[in-house]
């Protein structure tokens, strides 16, 4: 298989209300990581999607007076949208009601059924309704769910179980031999932890949902909405393409990391699959440090935002204020700081500054950077590779806001306004270039209407100073 290929994932998304920014901002990341790797010259594929066999969809769609068909389609439809106006890359979308999506899970069941790695039982257990899943007396707090401050109802029910147990040890080898399979290392000694604790069977049906896929050997049950949700990234693309090349990195959030690093990796060594070659999870998000959820009522519209200040700015701001992996605590007030310190007095006033300057010369291939200019991209690049690598995007941010600044102290140190020395505008004008470079997979339209700015034509430099980039927000 080409190592040309990347493959990155984000979770399928419930569509019982619209998107929040919690769930922008783990798509941006997946975005950020594909645009990187485009530009690297990979054949991305990347796949988002919605998780639609939920007992949460069933409830909306009785909420909204919708037929549950009528009201998937409809929700799927504004999940598409907004990724789109957010300018989300993804080359495809999947839904878990999509026949392409069903075939799978049944083919994967049949495999881990004729392993033996499955048998009919009964179950008594907390079912937390937010999480769509079982859960222990341990993880609760004062009775309730620590996430959705609800108190889960104790069930009996007859279901098909996974042999979970009976991968511990295999899980645990597994984690020795990928150190880096979990990111950050905070969350992989969590689940860690939770395995060398003991694992008990999964229960993987619901007898008393109607709504979902049905067991194949036992149409008296639905497969259990994370044993088929897990599925869509291999259905996403297909059996074969996913035992040729799996998932590079799967991006998740940490409410729902030990679902993905311990029984999807389980359910794929069951089932003869390879295994992804790396889950990263990101914190979670608060107003008022109250974690941001459709469940308590206080999500916050993306679109809204970035309507009123750009789909860039919305990008940037989540990606430089939040380092990945810990929480964040959103605020409209610290947005608009940003906006105003980082991008209009930072990013915009340089890239005016230097085209103004640059627009009144004529550049040939002839001109030099200087050697102190280019010292500086070249560390700067090396440093950017660095920390994407290791997820620190908001270091990465950074590191390209120092690179402006130096920019800045430059044009100052060689007073370049009084135009002694044409190499020196040249060099800033290649910095500036590769500041938009840089940029790209962060802040894709602003990178563009800088490079559309600093043009070659022939052996000639064009510089087209254009509108301000960021105007000031009050």
């Amino acid at each position: 298989m080409s190592k040309n290929r990347f493959y990155i994932t984000t979770p399928i998304y419930y569509i019982n209300d619209r998107p929040h920014i919690g769930h922008a901002y783990t798509t941006i990341v997946a975005d950020v990581l594909a645009r990187l790797n485009r530009i690297q010259g990979r054949d991305v594929t990347f796949l988002t999607g919605t998780d639609e066999n939920s007992q949460k969809t069933v409830v909306a769609a009785e909420k909204s007076g919708e037929s549950i068909d009528a009201y998937t389609n409809r929700l799927a439809v504004i999940w598409k949208e907004t990724w789109q106006k957010l300018g989300i890359s993804n080359t495809d979308f999947i839904r878990t009601t999509e026949e392409r999506h069903r075939s799978v899970v049944e083919e994967i069941w049949k495999r881990i059924n004729e392993k033996g790695d499955m048998y009919k039982g009964k179950y008594e257990g907390l079912y937390c309704k937010g999480h769509e899943a079982f859960m222990k007396e341990s993880d609760l707090i004062d009775e309730l769910c620590p996430d959705h401050k609800t108190k889960p109802e104790r069930l009996v029910e007859e279901n098909y179980f996974f042999r979970l147990s009976k991968y511990q040890h295999k899980l645990l080898e597994f984690y020795k031999s990928h150190p880096n399979f979990v990111v950050p290392e905070s969350r992989f000694h969590e689940v860690k932890s939770f395995v060398q604790a003991g694992l008990d069977d999964l229960s993987i049906s619901r007898e008393t949902q109607k709504w979902g896929i049905p067991v194949p050997t036992d149409l008296k049950h639905v497969i259990y909405v994370w044993f088929d949700a897990l599925i869509n990234y291999i259905s996403g693309i297909g059996m074969k393409q996913w035992e040729e090349h799996p998932a590079d990195i799967q991006t998740v959030g940490k409410d729902i990391i030990r679902f993905h690093a311990i029984i999807w990796p389980a359910m794929l060594l069951s089932a003869g699959l390879p295994l992804p070659k790396q889950i990263v999870a990101n914190g979670f998000f608060t107003v008022d440090n109250v974690k941001i959820s459709k469940s308590l009522g206080n999500a916050i519209d993306p679109l809204s935002l970035a309507e009123k200040y750009g789909v860039d700015v919305l990008r940037y701001f989540l990606l430089r204020e939040i380092p990945y992996g810990e929480d964040g605590n959103f605020s409209e007030e610290k947005l608009k700081e940003r906006y105003n310190s980082d991008l209009a007095n930072g990013l915009g006033n340089f890239t005016a500054r230097v085209l103004t300057l640059a627009a009144k010369e004529t550049f040939s291939e002839k001109e030099k950077v200087t050697e102190k200019v280019e010292f500086k991209i070249k560390e700067t690049k090396a440093i950017v590779d660095e920390k994407i690598r290791q997820f620190k995007l908001h270091e990465a941010l950074a590191h390209i806001w120092e690179l402006l600044a130096f920019g800045d102290a430059y044009v100052n140190a060689t007073q370049a306004w009084k135009r002694e020395d044409k190499n020196v505008i040249f060099s800033l004008v290649t910095l500036l270039d590769n500041v938009a470079f840089l940029l790209q997979p962060f802040m894709p339209e602003t990178a563009e209407k800088i490079t559309k700015r600093i043009v070659w034509e022939g052996d000639a430099l064009t510089i087209k100073p254009g509108d301000v980039l960021f105007p000031r927000h009050t």
